[in-house]
């Protein structure tokens, strides 16, 4: 009868114990608001709220057979927002709506730019976060506002 013998290695993804390693965080790269374009996400911006207006504050429709996920309020805000470059529109979400006072600072973390009707909207979903912070030092540039630029999707044929 023979004997087999096996030797692991850990390599640089395992610990010594054969677990996984966790990935090591990445420090937040700081973007200001007129580096922002169509299509990207994963921004990390600190801003100040300049206005909120309430676009959708749904009730719930009451069932008796399920109570869950669309049971829950929906209240949806267009914010603007913006830094010493420029502003943008945000799109405040539920929880969110609540944080997005005029006059508050805000970091937003793992942002993406939504595009709304041809312009460029902010939004933070499920994967990122807003948190209120101390009050900003900075003067808003209130000229520059990136959602007013309308963009247009163009097919380009090769």
């Amino acid at each position: 009868m023979a004997t087999t013998t096996t030797t692991t290695t850990t390599t640089p993804t395992q610990q010594p114990d054969g677990t996984p390693a966790k990935p090591g965080l990445r420090k937040p790269m700081f973007v200001k608001v007129e580096s922002l374009k169509p299509g990207t996400n994963g921004h990390t911006l600190v801003v100040k709220v300049l206005s909120s207006n309430t676009v959708l504050n749904k009730k719930p429709r009451h069932s008796m057979s399920f109570r869950g996920p669309q049971n829950q309020n929906t209240s949806i805000s267009e914010c603007l927002v913006g830094d010493e470059t420029g502003t943008i529109l945000f799109t405040a979400r539920n929880d969110q709506v609540d944080m997005m006072k005029p006059d508050n600072t805000v970091i937003l973390r793992n942002a993406k730019i939504d595009m709304f009707k041809g312009s460029m909207r902010l939004a933070v979903d499920k994967w990122g976060r807003v948190e209120v912070t101390e009050p900003a030092t900075f003067e808003v540039k209130e000229d520059n506002n990136l959602s007013l630029i309308e963009y247009e999707l163009v097919n380009v044929v090769e």
